[in-house]
């Protein structure tokens, strides 16, 4: 049984915070945000929207353009670090949100990689047959968890959610493979200290040091994310007889324009073979990759028989890839 991409949704904010709006903040300057990450502006979640605001859209627009109705969804997975509460899962607030009334709920915490983990899971239900229609969403409000006294790292994110609806298929287009993995050795390069068991929101300490922002060291950081998205992808292709001059176009994780060049360099790919909307959104950790799926869906760069690869690298490590036949 094969596995197909039925539809995509995105959902933004409408807020936009642009670079020259960030030189009021902190230290930083347009041209030294676009030089060294190549963002120009990011979409940032204004009072009263959440994660699950998002979420839920994305599904929404992701089940229209399959034709999908909502009691139809057998399973949600979504993807996501910055959750509406430390418990229920926001799948379920999406759940009811939707209306996907026959659905089980779960979120799924892998960072970056989140979307790309959620696509293994739901392939593997699908195949298994314990599943035949599944909402894969990947979505963040990174702004409530960036410190904006940080100029190296509230430059670097935005908000919004990406999402697919996955179905079984007896046709050739289809998911043809998903690859995940983890590195827990380098945890603390990329991390949110503060709100969990070790330090709770209780504590003084936590508030007092800040330590409910996230924390990156972005050198560290960028030489991992390079070396395991290009890892992902050749398992990608290995997998599947394929090299890299047979893909059409990659849609790698949108979180910094220099780690996409220096991995779509290694690769052997030419920007006339990337997708990036980094400059209009940041990075939206595991919802990027939806966005720009979908992005590139409704904007028709997407053919029959097309080969797509997407790749992510995030914090724990992880990282991941999926080859799409479109």
């Amino acid at each position: 049984m094969n596995v197909r991409i039925a539809g995509t949704g995105s959902a933004l904010p409408g807020k936009i915070l642009t670079n020259t709006e960030l030189e009021q903040l902190v230290d930083t300057s347009d041209e030294w945000i676009t030089t060294r990450t190549g963002i120009k502006e990011r979409r940032i979640a204004v009072e009263g929207e959440y994660t699950s605001t998002f979420a839920a859209e994305a599904g929404r627009r992701a089940m229209e353009m399959a034709g999908v109705h909502p009691e139809e969804i057998d399973l949600i997975i979504l993807g996501t670090v910055t959750p509406d509460f430390p418990f229920p899962s926001t799948a379920c607030i999406v759940q009811d949100l939707l209306g996907a009334t026959n659905a089980t709920a779960f979120d799924l915490s892998a960072a970056c990689s989140g979307f790309i983990f959620g696509l293994s899971i739901a392939e593997k239900y699908i195949r298994s047959g314990a599943a035949r229609k599944i909402l894969v969403i990947g979505a963040e409000v990174l702004s409530r968890i960036v410190d904006w006294q940080d100029r190296n790292t509230c430059v670097l994110f935005g908000d919004g959610a990406g999402a697919v609806v996955l179905e079984a298929s007896d046709g050739d287009h289809s998911l043809l493979s998903t690859h995940t993995f983890s590195n827990g050795s380098y945890w603390n390069l990329l991390y949110q200290p503060g709100s969990g068991s070790r330090n709770p929101a209780t504590n003084s300490r936590t508030i007092d040091e800040r330590l409910i922002y996230l924390k990156m060291e972005g050198n560290d950081v960028f030489k991992h994310a390079v070396r395991s998205m290009e890892e992902a992808a050749v398992k990608a292709l290995d997998a599947n007889g394929l090299s890299a001059s047979d893909l059409t176009l990659m849609i790698p994780h949108q979180a910094n324009r220099r780690i996409i060049d220096a991995t779509a360099k290694r690769l052997g790919l030419g920007a006339d073979r990337l997708f990036t909307n980094l400059e209009k959104y940041g990075n939206t950790s595991s919802a990027s990759i939806p966005i720009a799926l979908d992005e590139a869906n409704r904007q028709g760069l997407l053919k029959p028989d097309n080969k797509l690869l997407v790749v992510a690298f995030g914090g724990g490590f992880t990282y991941g890839s999926a080859l799409i036949n479109w």
